[in-house]
């Protein structure tokens, strides 16, 4: 911890879409605190975001622990600490038990707008910022040399955080033979672990021609990876919102998920949704023709810039 200057606490969230999100007031609190230093306290899979974050003086990583003992350590590590301002994307009592100048607690729930738009209300700011992702140099040479430049690729996500969110895998392998005609290539991204394993398994089978990049990466590295893509297509989940906040053009797709509140952000993004009442769309009955249509548009509008 450097001492001597002003510090900013941020707490921000523990699954990757949440803190991908949170980037933008992140974004917003460097320009308020120029000269600050900040202390990032996050849950383990998101460490990663904030690695060469230029700001960024300490990361702490919280554990889960039963009774809320989590908190409580955490606390011990900031209390002795005067903090320029506090901030609390997880709505917990810390902000109001540490000395700082200023704290802003963000509370949850589902209320009207992007989930980006209410944290910047909450902070007190006009516009919100836009999420942005620091990569790394040694990230960013390991990808060049997985993905290398003479090929146009296209990032596919074929799980998510539930399962009535994931498009079926047939539907993706329909999408893949009509970007395969566009001289696109097909690249997997899921994340690590048994379950997002077993999830892409169907993916894998369906599109035995495309690129394995899951399961074996850290979020540091996807991200360079992400970031050699010329498109972007996938379920409503935690990679779709990394690859929007690294402007690669972005299609999520969204079924049972509120696409008023998670819309990806970012500059070149769109949004399918599923067949079905807002929020409640059926998966199943979203066809590949209309994503084809829907990524084809954005891939060449992102060509144009």
């Amino acid at each position: 911890m450097v001492e001597g200057v002003k510090r900013v606490l941020f707490i921000t969230a523990h699954r990757l879409g949440d803190a991908v999100i949170a980037m933008g007031v992140l974004g917003g609190l460097m320009q308020r605190y120029p000269h600050a230093r900040f202390t990032v306290a996050c849950g383990p899979a998101v460490q990663d975001l904030f690695r060469y974050m230029p700001q960024c003086d300490h990361i702490i990583v919280v554990e889960k622990k039963s009774h809320n003992r989590h908190w409580l350590a955490l606390w011990w590590q900031v209390v002795r600490y005067r903090w320029e301002a506090v901030v609390d994307l997880r709505s917990s009592p810390l902000a109001y038990a540490v000395w700082s100048r200023a704290r802003h607690v963000v509370r949850g729930g589902r209320q009207a707008g992007l989930k980006l738009e209410q944290q910047a209300r909450s902070l007190g700011f006009e516009q919100p910022c836009r999420p942005y992702v620091w990569l790394g140099q040694a990230e960013q040479e390991e990808a060049a040399r997985l993905l290398p430049g003479d090929t146009r690729w296209v990032a596919l996500a074929p799980t998510a955080g539930t399962e009535t969110k994931i498009w079926p895998a047939a539907a993706f392998a329909a999408l893949v033979e009509r970007l395969k005609m566009r001289g696109l290539r097909p690249v997997l991204f899921y994340g690590p672990g048994e379950r997002e394993d077993r999830l892409a398994a169907p993916a894998r089978a369906a599109m035995p021609d495309a690129l394995d990049m899951g399961g074996r990466y850290t979020v540091a590295q996807v991200a360079a990876l992400l970031a050699r893509c010329s498109l972007f297509v996938g379920s409503d989940s935690g990679l779709m919102h990394l690859s929007a906040a690294l402007d690669v053009p972005t299609v999520g797709l969204f079924g049972p998920s509120h696409a008023a509140q998670y819309s990806p952000s970012g500059r070149w993004v769109e949004v399918v949704e599923a067949p079905g009442p807002s929020g409640e769309g059926d998966m199943t009955r979203l066809c590949a023709e209309d994503v084809n249509r829907v990524a084809m548009a954005l891939y060449e509008r992102s060509r144009e810039r």
